[in-house]
């Protein structure tokens, strides 16, 4: 079984300050269980142009005691994220997935931000989608019950994560306006 999570919604932002907010994103007051962000890799293609950058973002979860009872986990968890940026087209594409408890529940996650086609100096296209996979064999109800709460929490966090992303960008434009940031 798969669950699935897909979500569209413009930020009234230029994505040039969406880019850099992207980079800026943690800490913020709706992401407190993110501790760490460590950046592993970093290069530029130089025939596209387009910057690969690889990170490991730390985070304390919040999974249900019977979970971490049954499955031996820990309130550690970490997240590989691997991002694209094309200079040429205004994109950014961001991919991430669950190194924690990985053999048990699988959350790949896609983002993108684009301009937005109509008003790219003023909004930035955000789309973001999930699949969520839970493996615990013979242990069907369990299996099911676990794939639907860590579908719930997604789409609570999404939530909580867009609040705390529009408060960094509005950190940043009253950075930009002040002259304490650069275009």
């Amino acid at each position: 079984m798969v669950s699935f999570f897909s979500q569209s919604f413009y930020y009234d932002h230029p994505w040039t300050l969406v880019h850099m907010g992207v980079w800026r994103k943690y800490p913020n007051p709706q992401s407190a269980h993110v501790v760490s962000v460590d950046v592993l890799d970093r290069t530029v293609d130089p025939s596209t142009g387009i910057v690969r950058t690889e990170r490991v973002i730390g985070c304390t979860q919040k999974a249900p005691r019977w979970v971490v009872k049954i499955l031996g986990g820990t309130t550690d968890a970490y997240v590989r994220e691997v991002s694209h940026l094309d200079p040429r087209t205004g994109e950014t594409h961001v991919t991430s997935v669950n190194l924690s408890l990985s053999q048990y529940l699988t959350v790949l996650e896609h983002i993108s931000y684009k301009p937005c086609p109509t008003m790219p100096t003023q909004r930035t296209l955000f789309t973001q989608t999930a699949e969520i996979q839970a493996r615990i064999a013979g242990w069907r109800p369990l299996q099911e019950r676990f794939e639907l709460w860590s579908l719930e929490t997604f789409n609570k966090n999404a939530q909580k994560g867009r609040e705390g992303f529009e408060h960094v960008l509005s950190l940043l434009r009253e950075s930009r306006r002040q002259g304490r940031l650069e275009q």
